[in-house]
């Protein structure tokens, strides 16, 4: 493997493209992505103040949820600003520590989305098939601990591959047809061995989506089981749309990541991808606090609250 040369490395840029061949639209996208990404703010800030203040709502299922929303604003932030950024400057190049720092956080709350989604289906499991024994699994203090596990899993894989990272050597700069600095783009410039970094992020991605996946799956197939096995219709719908909000956040989640990952890399699928990524990192993170909020009373209601003491403050 080819030991990292500083000098090099420090002085290679990546220069990106994102939208730059639709200079006609860049106006118009930049005000459609900070809509978006105000939106996004008001949905994720909102969901965890009605949340912290909303005492019906001081459950596990809710504890999860505005962790979630500070997971989904988190990740919209770091890649949202410099895809405004690069809509308005003229010099769209960006030096490889700084991508490598954009890439690091965003692969954090990406995998740590993934174990909180999976803790979520957990708790459902335990909700719909324990009801009796549901106070008793889901104490604060496992709750915590389950919360404290995903955040700690997301940091490992990220650590992991910024370490796969930082032994390539790189030596010449990179124009990039994107907005988003992902793990390929650093292979493409690198002029060592990529072999080993290759093999990390094949096992890194892989195993995280393969277990998480695993745990969703495992915990709706017993909870299909058991609403199956329920008498009462109302109790199978009460059961059921209990999971219909988690059920779609997951679809949408996952669908897009495969989606993105799937699509063949060819010249006339950049656009599909880009679009594909704004969708995955500020769609996504904005819809969530709607999806889980537009089917709940209690939501709905302490939202109506504070927007009357705005106001009646006004």
């Amino acid at each position: 493997m080819v030991s990292p040369d500083k000098n090099q490395s420090t002085t290679v840029m990546f220069i990106r493209l994102g939208f730059s061949e639709y200079p006609e639209l860049q106006v118009t996208l930049f005000l459609l992505f900070l809509s978006l990404y105000v939106v996004n703010v008001a949905g994720n800030v909102g969901m965890i103040m009605v949340i912290m203040i909303n005492r019906k709502l001081d459950t596990p299922m809710y504890f999860f949820l505005k962790h979630l929303s500070v997971v989904d604003f988190c990740y919209s932030t770091t890649i949202t600003h410099k895809l405004l950024e690069n809509l308005v400057v003229e010099d769209r190049s960006i030096s490889i520590n700084i991508c490598i720092t954009q890439f690091s956080f965003a692969v954090t709350f990406v995998m740590t989305e993934m174990v909180m989604l999976a803790v979520m289906a957990y708790d459902r499991f335990v909700a719909i098939c324990y009801p009796l024994l549901y106070t008793i699994y889901m104490t604060p203090q496992r709750c915590a601990l389950l919360v404290t596990v995903a955040y700690t899993w997301g940091v490992i894989p990220s650590t992991t591959l910024i370490y796969s990272i930082l032994i390539l050597s790189f030596c010449e700069t990179k124009i990039i047809d994107k907005f988003v600095c992902e793990y390929n783009l650093f292979l493409s410039p690198s002029c060592s061995d990529k072999h080993f970094s290759e093999i990390i992020l094949f096992i890194v991605v892989n195993l995280n989506a393969f277990c998480t996946l695993i745990i969703i799956l495992t915990s709706y197939l017993f909870i299909f089981a058991t609403i199956l096995k329920m008498h009462s219709a109302s109790g199978r719908n009460k059961a059921f749309s209990t999971c219909t909000s988690h059920l779609m956040a997951v679809t949408i989640f996952y669908g897009s990541i495969f989606f993105l990952y799937c699509i063949p890399n060819s010249k006339n699928s950049l656009l599909i991808l880009k679009v594909g990524s704004v969708f995955h990192t500020v769609v996504i993170p904005m819809a969530n606090p709607f999806i889980y909020s537009l089917r709940n009373n209690d939501v709905k209601e302490t939202f109506r609250k504070i927007m009357d003491l705005k106001i009646i403050s006004q």
